[in-house]
């Protein structure tokens, strides 16, 4: 069977180069990374230079046949904004990107009014790292709001992560409330592996609201692959939410140091848990309506020599 695949949560970068939490984060080589005060695995280690370029991950997803991508973003990568605009400049087809404003401090609201005019069609928000020092970062706080209802005004797509359980479900919820036509992404499988994550999945009973799998692989990297935890947790997703509420995503690169572009999906066609349709809609088709992607490549499968 052939699959219309878009992965619904990705990464992009040209080098690290941050600070999250008063610790930095550096690119290193070898596909390493400084990570806040350790040495970590962040790329695959033929990826020396360190560099996440969008070549590199368009021949993956060709060699996977998956034909899109939604490139988010996170604080720990650093500001990718000017690479990503560059990026889907060059790859309108290929590419769904989104921008990232420092909601770290107050004044994030002008820098979402540039990205809309620099043509960004999504922005992301790590709400997960939002809890700082002098306090949390609350996602109904009045300049968030003012900004969710400037994304509603110009039909942009918000990409976002939550804290693991429900500490940011009932401000989801609010804005929600604030803005019904904003169009939602919550990511992580709403931390599928931590407690109360069913909450975070009902959000996608609002008729805006999508639930994506990005790094449901490495929440169940210690069972690891076929990863029989996560197909559990995509079908009990799917009977509170329905099918058509749910797209795969995977959380590329960081993911495929553990296991290959194309095993992040696989375990999903080869299970006999999941009926036809509902690959089809997980794997793609959702993704492909929710976040108005054109016409696909045609990706014919490339025989491996060990086959």
């Amino acid at each position: 069977m052939a699959y219309t695949i878009i992965d619904a949560h990705a990464h992009l970068w040209l080098r690290q180069d941050t600070v999250v939490d008063g610790l930095p984060i550096r690119t290193l080589e070898n596909g390493r990374s400084l990570f806040m005060g350790e040495v970590r695995q962040m790329l695959p280690p033929f990826l020396v230079d360190g560099v996440n370029s969008a070549e590199v991950f368009l021949s993956n997803m060709d060699y996977a046949q998956v034909g899109a991508a939604v490139i988010t973003q996170e604080f720990i990568d650093g500001p990718q904004n000017d690479y990503l605009e560059d990026v889907a400049k060059r790859y309108p087809d290929r590419f769904f990107v989104c921008g990232l404003c420092e909601f770290r401090r107050p004044g994030f609201l002008e820098e979402a009014c540039d990205l809309i005019k620099r043509g960004f069609k999504g922005i992301a928000i790590p709400s997960h790292r939002l809890r700082l020092k002098e306090g949390r970062v609350m996602l109904n706080s009045d300049e968030m709001m003012r900004m969710f209802k400037l994304m509603e005004q110009n039909g942009m797509i918000l990409s976002l992560c939550l804290e693991e359980g429900t500490t940011q479900v009932g401000e989801v919820e609010e804005v929600i409330q604030e803005c019904p036509a904003l169009k939602m992404a919550i990511g992580h499988f709403g931390m599928v592996t931590a407690k109360d994550w069913k909450e975070q999945i009902k959000l996608a009973h609002h008729p805006n609201v999508r639930i994506e799998s990005g790094g449901i692989t490495w929440l169940f990297n210690d069972e690891f692959y076929p990863f029989h935890g996560a197909i559990k947790a995509i079908r009990e997703a799917a009977d509170l939410v329905g099918w058509e509420k749910l797209m795969w995503g995977s959380d590329y690169p960081r993911t495929i140091t553990a296991i290959t572009y194309r095993m992040s999906y696989d375990f999903i066609t080869k299970s006999a848990e999941i009926a036809e349709e509902e690959k089809r809609l997980f794997l793609g088709e959702n993704a492909h309506s929710f976040y108005g992607f054109g016409s696909l490549p045609d990706l014919p499968y490339i025989k491996n020599m060990s086959e």
